[in-house]
């Protein structure tokens, strides 16, 4: 009677061990999955700038009383101004005013004669509004009598075109020496986009004509679509049609290299000031500041008109990759001069314009509360190479593992499954010590 007892009472404690297994089990499950994923992305986002308030000033005031506006460090707003009534009107709007002698007709007016001259590959020029000034690059493929020539031309116009000759050449950031992406050579994708049909890739125009396939290897195995709709040059952008029409899940993120990704929460115009990010398939993520608009470029292939000038860099196979700030997407990369060793200039084409002209719509996070909303958590995409539009799935495993460790969300279940199982080792452990005491006392009874 009184083993039977112990069986019962060693049954019951093994049951109660397991069941407690099972609850703490899902106690740490259940913390887990409910605690929201905090980013691993080592992006620096910066506070959102008041984007948009320098451009309807200038918009509102006019070109021949201003010219153009920026941020500075602060993040504020700051306009040029032609005149002290504009400048009172600035100051009320709540933005800084800034008195230049040059509007923005006059440096619109020398961009456009220096357009009409003859064109010279490896040059580039843009408005400097912090400067007041239309700044004009040679690179040093331009020979001595051809930048004579452009000085000629820059001197005409007057003091407000600056001269500067720049290290490097002005290349597209394409490289078909590198391992092949597409039929036409090795890109980086951009942002997914949509007609509300099917959805395609925007990349960079340069990247290939209409009809170039593209892969997600570089063994040609694993086709993912074709391109179409390209403008380059004169703009540089395309699409890429997905071959399944699709982009899949998580469209809205864009790789930034070792796993990481960035949710794109929508699309606005770059500011002059503004900091950014770039994403490529060979240098990765890298940072700057935009430091014109309206640029123009002479690259051997041909000129694009109307790109955004960073200061970030860029290299060979950069190309078509996802330019943007605080999860806002702004441009996709055309081409520069230098690389991430020594430093360079890169030009992206505004994605604005290029969803205009192509008739598409960037695909944005549901929750996205437009440019200005805070950061999107970060997303895990794999096996995703820096600037791809491929599906983002998983969950990242340092993320996890601080989870599993953080007492303050599985505490409490890691405390029950540890009750749980020193009860049943010291079930097992007692069951064993008696079987033992029972086995001596029965053979030590028939012992002489």
């Amino acid at each position: 009677m009184r083993h039977a007892r112990r069986r019962v009472v060693r049954r019951v404690t093994r049951l109660a061990a397991v069941g407690g297994l099972l609850l703490g089990g899902a106690m740490v499950t259940n913390a887990v999955a409910s605690e929201p994923p905090a980013p691993s992305i080592g992006v620096p986002f910066t506070a959102p700038p008041r984007t948009g308030e320098g451009t309807d000033l200038v918009s509102r005031l006019g070109n021949s009383r201003t010219a153009g506006s920026w941020i500075d460090k602060a993040g504020r707003p700051v306009v040029a101004v032609t005149d002290a009534k504009a400048a009172a009107e600035v100051k009320r709007a709540g933005a800084q005013a800034k008195m230049v002698e040059h509007s923005m007709s006059d440096l619109k007016s020398a961009a456009a004669t220096l357009r009409s001259a003859p064109r010279v590959s490896g040059t580039s020029w843009a408005l400097d509004y912090k400067s007041n000034q239309v700044v004009v690059r040679g690179d040093s493929t331009v020979s001595a009598s051809d930048w004579s020539r452009m000085t000629d031309v820059a001197e005409g116009i007057g003091s407000f075109v600056r001269m500067e000759r720049t290290e490097g050449t002005f290349t597209t950031r394409i490289n078909g020496a590198q391992p092949i992406l597409s039929t036409a050579g090795r890109c980086s994708a951009g942002f997914n986009v949509t007609d509300g049909k099917s959805d395609f890739i925007l990349t960079a125009g340069h990247c290939g004509p209409d009809g170039s396939v593209w892969f997600a290897d570089d063994q040609g195995r694993d086709q993912v679509g074709t391109s179409l709709e390209g403008s380059f040059p004169g703009d540089d952008y395309s699409l890429v049609k997905y071959d399944g029409g699709r982009a899949g899940k998580d469209a809205d993120v864009v790789a930034v290299g070792e796993g990481k990704g960035v949710r794109i929460t929508g699309v606005a115009d770059a500011e002059v000031g503004q900091r950014i990010f770039r994403s490529g398939s060979t240098s990765g993520l890298r940072e700057g500041e935009v430091t014109a608009l309206n640029a123009t470029v002479n690259y051997p292939e041909g000129t694009v008109t109307g790109l955004i000038e960073t200061n970030v860099c860029a290299e060979p196979g950069d190309s078509g990759g996802p330019m943007f700030a605080d999860g806002v997407a702004l441009g996709v990369t055309s081409g520069g001069s230098g690389d991430c060793t020594a430093g360079g200039t890169t030009f992206f084409q505004p994605v604005t314009k290029a969803l205009t002209e192509l008739g598409v719509k960037l695909i944005v996070a549901k929750s996205a509360g437009g440019a200005g909303a805070a950061p999107a958590p970060s997303a895990s995409p794999g096996a995703a190479s820096p600037g791809s539009s491929a599906p983002i799935t998983g969950t990242d495993v340092s993320t996890l593992l601080s989870r599993l460790t953080d007492p303050r969300n599985v505490g409490p279940g890691m405390l029950v499954i540890a009750g749980s199982l020193i009860a049943l080792v010291a079930t097992r452990w007692i069951r064993a010590e008696q079987d033992r005491k029972a086995y001596r006392q029965y053979y030590s009874a028939t012992w002489g």
